[in-house]
């Protein structure tokens, strides 16, 4: 495996911590800015929107930079949304910092897991784009805490410039082993990019992406008032246990990398069919302490880790580019945005075990998006095996 997909990893692991640091530091940034708990929850939305809706527009911005130095361009956009966050004297102001952070964020994961494919072997693929994507599940892990605990020992501000540090870092670890590759052929290659959207399996493989972290999200998004309110659990058990569930998540994105790239619609639909087991469990036992840990952990295990698999299939039957995967990485966050928002709505009728309930939802509708694929005997050869003009594009 390059040294170099690790360095990447990096730079992802940076982006979604400065995302997760507003969850983790709500109060001492209403009390800093002077508004509400439920303004600042605005701020996590105007993040994911940013995300879906501005990082695809910025990766066709990018299309005629080679990728190395876009990558820079946009660890510079991300550091200068830091810094804005970490001065911002308004509200005003740290919308706008959350802006620019989501959309440049959002197009880095794009770049970053084309230039991870690039520069992997064909039979190490689903590996390589795990190493990458463990920035996203380490982020899960410790992003959350690491950015809540200095937030709460130097104040919300200190978190943003520490996210910042953090980013100077990535970005002068990619400029060392990040080797520099061909720039893409100018408009001819965003056409071509642009024509494999006419592709029908492509936005099939799109929408089940968003149904898996759908799913997923509307457990993790509440897991912290389930566990307090209907479980039992003291706050101060909460932190640990969501510790336990972002191993879980690392855990799970070792095993669907290895399995990613020779089993990738099994392990989908693996996947899905466990997690939806997983919260049905979680819901109909919810207000038992450890069946509902074990199905905690099990949502970890199977559930924002499918994203391997995910990228793999994507990149099959689409391409490697980073248009694809950027547009991939907006279907997402659309999961993360459903999920968070529908699953507000049904806790205000139906309570809150109401949510993992639309988790099963969304997993059954996932496993449907697959049936097509099952039925298809093209999707029993390995999935590294992109068509040949995907991986010259991805490569000249």
């Amino acid at each position: 495996m390059p040294r170099a997909v690790y360095v990447l990893a990096i730079g992802i692991f940076a982006m979604v911590t400065s995302e997760f640091a507003v969850g983790g530091l709500m109060p001492e940034m209403a009390g800093g800015l002077g508004v509400t708990i439920s303004q600042i929850g605005y701020l996590i939305t105007a993040f994911a929107v940013a995300m879906a809706a501005g990082g695809p527009l910025m990766t066709v911005a990018l299309v005629r930079i080679r990728p190395k130095p876009a990558l820079m361009l946009l660890f510079a956009v991300f550091l200068a949304g830091n810094v804005l966050a970490a001065v911002a004297p308004s509200y005003a102001v740290m919308t706008v910092a959350r802006v620019v952070t989501g959309v440049a964020s959002q197009a880095f994961f794009g770049v970053a897991i084309s230039v991870a494919v690039q520069l992997s072997r064909p039979e190490v693929r689903g590996r390589a784009l795990a190493v990458v994507l463990n920035g996203l599940m380490l982020g899960t892990l410790l992003g959350l805490p690491l950015s809540t605990f200095i937030g709460g020992q130097l104040g919300w501000r200190a978190a943003f410039w520490a996210v910042g540090a953090l980013t100077v870092v990535a970005a002068i670890a990619t400029t060392a082993d990040v080797p520099g590759l061909g720039r893409a052929d100018g408009g001819s290659d965003f056409r071509r990019e642009l024509a494999v959207f006419r592709n029908g399996r492509l936005w099939l493989a799109l929408s089940t992406s968003t149904f898996i972290i759908g799913a997923t999200f509307a457990a993790f998004s509440y897991l912290s008032p389930i566990l307090t309110q209907v479980t039992g659990f003291t706050s101060r058990a909460v932190p640990l246990l969501l510790v336990a569930y972002g191993a879980a998540t690392v855990i799970g994105n070792h095993v669907v990398g290895r399995l990613a790239d020779k089993h990738t619609i099994g392990v989908l639909w693996s996947g899905l069919a466990l997690n939806t087991v997983f919260l049905a469990g979680f819901a109909l036992f919810a207000h038992l302490g450890v069946p509902a840990v074990v199905a905690m952990l099990g949502v970890g295990l199977v559930g924002v880790t499918m994203n391997p698999a995910m990228a793999v299939r994507v990149q099959r039957v689409g391409n490697p580019g980073p248009l694809v995967n950027t547009v991939h990485a907006s279907f997402i966050t659309l999961g993360v945005i459903i999920a968070s928002s529908v699953g507000g709505l049904v806790i205000d009728g139906f309570g809150l075990r109401a949510p993992l309930w639309l988790g099963v939802g969304l997993a059954v509708l996932g496993m449907v998006s697959l049936l097509p694929e099952l039925g298809r005997t093209g999707t029993k050869p390995s999935a590294t095996s992109l068509p040949q003009k995907h991986v010259e594009s991805a490569t000249h």
